[in-house]
């Protein structure tokens, strides 16, 4: 079974709407959650995320929230932090990991933060039982790559953006897949550009997708409700699940 992981935007449009969506996802197909935390600059996100982001600080999102979404979502979904690393530094990241690691997430996924760096806390990650998920691109040599996946933890997080976004082009991902997979035997999930339209061709010869801009376009449709943005993402979540699975 192919694994499927879906980002929100933490406290968009408020705290407890996270919360009850997350839960929700989690019986609907969503097999790990992203938490996103709200970042005034987030360069590897799309523009709809960056939209979401935007909105969730202006609506006074505060670190205090992601760890109270935690504490009610992390025991019962498997629950990683997406965000970027001057949000988790000032939250002093020797003493946040542990903390992290108490409310139940299982990792971080921070960008920003380059591999060769990333070294520096990997014992830190280690004795917490967290995962630093790594990043590889399209554009990394095989050297670095076999750098990156040697620790993997949980997953790989496969940058597919050879083509152009939404751009409706079939990319070969396989060479660039093959070129992971012969130095690891961690999963492989493929992330950028992934809907339920590109999902079904994306994850040939993958082991996952991670899909985000598709989930927060429905949480910035404001003709809908509350219940009726769950209600959405969660459908768009089976029909994913399915896709990448048939």
């Amino acid at each position: 079974m192919k694994h499927l992981v879906a980002y929100i935007t933490s406290g968009f449009p408020e705290k407890s709407f996270t919360i009850d969506l997350a839960l929700a996802l989690s019986q609907n197909g969503v097999d790990t959650l992203e938490l996103g935390v709200p970042f005034s600059d987030p360069v590897a996100d799309g523009p709809l995320i960056e939209k979401a982001n935007h909105k969730a600080l202006e609506l006074g999102f505060s670190f205090a929230d992601i760890l109270e979404i935690s504490e009610k979502i992390a025991p019962d979904v498997d629950t990683l932090w997406m965000g970027y690393f001057n949000s988790f530094y000032q939250q002093n990241f020797e003493k946040l990991i542990p903390l992290a690691h108490s409310l139940g997430v299982n990792g971080l996924i921070i960008p920003d933060l380059p591999h060769e760096e990333a070294l520096r806390y990997q014992d830190l990650f280690t004795q917490n039982q967290m995962a630093n998920i790594n990043f590889v691109a399209p554009t990394d040599t095989q050297e670095r790559i076999e750098s990156i996946v040697a620790n993997a933890q949980k997953f790989i997080y496969m940058v597919a953006y050879t083509g152009i976004t939404g751009s409706g082009v079939q990319e070969d991902l396989q060479p660039f897949l093959a070129s992971i997979k012969k130095y690891t035997q961690t999963p492989v999930y493929v992330g950028f550009g992934v809907n339920q339209k590109t999902a079904r061709q994306k994850v040939q010869g993958a082991d996952g997708v991670i899909v985000g801009s598709a989930f927060i376009e429905i949480l910035l449709n404001e003709s809908l409700n509350l219940s009726q943005k769950i209600n959405r993402c969660c459908e768009l979540a089976k029909i994913l699940k399915n896709e990448i699975n048939h």
